[in-house]
């Protein structure tokens, strides 16, 4: 998300660092959930694994992100052309609730408006939130439609090498 909150895929600073830390956070994660529109878009890099682009990071990402285990969470979507996608057999909170019970690595919350949902329901455990060195202006904010206040707690952070800051944050209890 941007300094000023908005949660955009093109407003952010998308450089070797930020594949490189998003490469790493995903080959140390069990499965990331997403909604249709993200997913759609995150199917570019599809592309890049037919065509690599030549840049070390972005490809390592394409080879991450075409590994991990993705379920999304669509009514209209009937397949996903993608082998290590499915669509989702349960409802979100659900499959959530579900996937916490089995062993495994972390879950992943790839979609804005997966997030909040899971955020109205209580049921993350942590936050990790790349901020950008951006302001944008325009655009969805990232936390709009939330329930109520959520108090978190700063765990760690990471800067990146383009000035964005990976805040990691877990709900106060």
């Amino acid at each position: 998300m941007t300094l000023d909150g908005v949660s955009d895929h093109t407003a952010g600073i998308a450089d070797e660092g930020l594949h490189q830390h998003y490469s790493e956070l995903i080959d140390n994660a069990g499965v990331i959930l997403y909604g249709r529109t993200t997913f759609q878009l995150m199917q570019f890099w599809q592309t890049l694994l037919q065509n690599p682009s030549g840049e070390k990071s972005m490809d390592d990402f394409t080879v991450s992100i075409d590994k991990i285990e993705k379920i999304v969470f669509s009514n209209t979507l009937k397949t996903t052309d993608w082998e290590s996608a499915i669509i989702a057999a349960r409802p979100l909170a659900d499959e959530v609730i579900h996937l916490k019970k089995l062993p495994g690595n972390d879950i992943l919350i790839g979609s804005r408006s997966l997030i909040i949902q899971l955020l109205n329901s209580n049921l993350i455990d942590e936050f990790q939130i790349c901020i950008h060195p951006v302001i944008e202006g325009k655009g969805m904010l990232l936390f709009d439609q939330i329930s109520k206040r959520v108090l978190l707690k700063l765990i760690k952070t990471k800067i990146l090498n383009s000035g964005a800051i990976v805040l990691y944050y877990e709900p106060n209890a």
